[in-house]
């Protein structure tokens, strides 16, 4: 059974930083992209960032360039998103996901993913 598991989520002010984890298990994503989507209350899920296990290629969403790192450890099957200079914009529900897609820079709808985690709740005050 295919579970990804997200933690690191809270309260954080403007200005702050928070280190989202997701952790993958039940079967070997080497060949596949790992994202990370945010949604918050009446909006569509959007982009934050992607990376390919494979050669560590990395995208970012515009509105997160500079401020978000997306990192993985193949041998921990973990993937984090470390979040600085937090502003209230980014407030959502995150969601960590993996998708069978090659080209990364096209992995940035949530239907070309094929399995995603539960969300963990990012807050931030201004």
């Amino acid at each position: 059974q295919v579970q990804l598991v997200e933690s690191g989520g809270g309260l954080v002010q403007a200005g702050g930083s928070l280190r989202l984890s997701c952790a993958v298990s039940g079967r070997t994503f080497s060949s596949y992209a790992m994202g990370w989507f945010r949604q918050a209350p009446g909006k569509e899920r959007e982009f934050v960032a992607v990376i390919r296990w494979s050669g560590g290629m990395t995208y970012y969403a515009d509105s997160v360039k500079g401020r978000l790192t997306i990192s993985g450890d193949v041998a921990k099957n973990m993937v984090t998103l470390q979040m600085n200079s937090l502003k209230s914009e980014d407030t959502a529900v995150y969601y960590c996901a993996a998708g069978a897609g090659w080209t990364i820079r096209t992995m940035t709808t949530p239907n070309m993913y094929d399995y995603w985690g539960q969300g963990t709740q990012v807050t931030v005050s201004s």
